[in-house]
C-alpha cells in the first residue's frame, strides 16, 4: 500500500491516510453505533500501514478523538495524529467558528486530555475566524507549539492569499481543503503547496459519495477490476505528491477498498481521460 511519503517538516506519513469523522453520527453529531466497531475500524487501519489519523474536537463533538485514544493508546511509534479546533458545535447542524486566543489554548488542551497525549503532533485550525486577527490565531499555536503541546500547525479551508499571509506569520505544515476529482476549485492553493512543501489533506476526497458512482471511474473501475471509488482516490495520488488524502469510512470492508487504491496505478491516458 506504501505510495510515496510527504515529509512535513521531518514528520513523514503515508500518503493515503484515515479520516474520522465517519465513526461519528449522521451530520457528525453523536456516536456511530456500537463503539466496538469504529475501535476494530481504526485498529485496523493501523494494522495495514496507515500513519496519518486526521480528526477533530467538535466530530461527536469529542467522540472521534475519544475513540482514537480508546483504540490506539497508547500509540505506536510514527503514527502521527492530527486534529483541529476553532469551531464550537451546538447541534447536527450548528457550527460556530470561534478563534479567541483564550478558547483555541481551552480547544487544544482538551484535546490533548482526550487523546491521552502531551503533545498533538499536527493541531490544525479548523476555520480563520474573520473576527480576530490572524496573528493572535496564529500566535496562540505558536504559543502551544514552543511550550511543546504543538508540534505542527495546520490550516482548514483557505484561500492561497490567506495561507501565505499565514506563512508571514509562521511556519504552516499542512492545509485542508475541499478538494477531489470533480471538484478542484482549490488548484492555486494546491500549487502554492506544491512550491512551499506542504502537505495538501483533500477533504471529500470521494466528493462525499458523489465518486462512488461516477460515470468516468466507474468505467476505469471496470478495466481495472476495481471499484470507482478507488479510482477517485487514485487520481488524487497521481495529481500531486503533496497530496494526502484521508478517506473516513466506519465499516472494516471499506477501509480495505480505501487502502487497497494505494496500489492502483493509471496510465497517463486514463489520468488524462478523468
Amino acid at each position: 500500500m506504501r505510495r510515496r511519503s510527504h515529509s512535513a517538516v521531518n514528520c513523514p506519513v503515508r500518503r493515503l491516510g484515515f479520516g474520522t469523522a465517519q465513526l461519528t453520527g449522521p451530520g457528525y453529531w453523536g456516536p456511530r453505533g456500537d463503539a466496538r466497531d469504529a475501535v476494530a475500524v481504526l485498529r485496523r487501519a493501523v494494522e495495514r500501514g496507515v500513519t496519518l489519523i486526521d480528526t477533530a474536537d467538535n466530530y461527536g463533538p469529542c467522540v472521534a478523538e475519544e475513540l482514537i485514544a480508546e483504540a490506539l493508546w497508547p500509540y505506536p511509534a510514527g503514527l502521527v495524529i492530527a486534529t483541529k479546533g476553532g469551531v464550537v458545535r451546538t447541534s447536527d447542524s450548528a457550527w460556530h467558528v470561534d478563534g479567541r486566543p483564550e478558547r483555541l489554548r481551552e480547544m487544544c488542551e482538551a484535546s490533548l486530555r482526550r487523546l491521552r497525549t502531551d503533545r498533538i503532533d499536527l493541531y490544525q485550525l479548523h476555520r480563520l475566524d474573520p473576527s480576530v486577527p490572524l496573528a493572535e490565531q496564529l500566535g496562540v499555536l505558536d504559543e502551544l507549539r514552543a511550550e511543546g503541546k504543538i508540534r505542527l500547525i495546520g490550516l482548514d479551508t483557505v484561500t492561497p492569499e490567506q495561507l501565505l499571509d499565514a506563512l508571514e506569520l509562521t511556519s504552516i505544515a499542512s492545509v485542508q481543503n475541499r478538494y477531489h476529482l470533480r471538484d478542484r476549485s482549490s488548484e492555486a492553493l494546491l500549487t502554492v503547496c506544491e512550491e512551499r512543501g506542504i502537505a495538501f489533506l483533500p477533504w471529500f476526497p470521494l466528493g462525499d459519495g458523489a465518486l462512488l458512482t461516477d460515470p468516468a471511474c466507474a468505467r476505469l473501475a471496470a478495466a481495472h477490476g476495481v471499484s470507482a471509488g478507488q479510482v477517485a482516490l487514485a487520481w488524487l495520488l497521481h495529481r500531486s505528491p503533496v497530496l494526502c488524502p484521508t478517506p473516513g469510512t466506519g465499516t472494516l470492508a471499506h477501509l480495505e477498498e480505501n487502502l487497497d487504491a494505494g496500489e492502483l496505478r493509471l496510465s497517463e491516458g486514463e489520468l488524462l481521460a478523468l
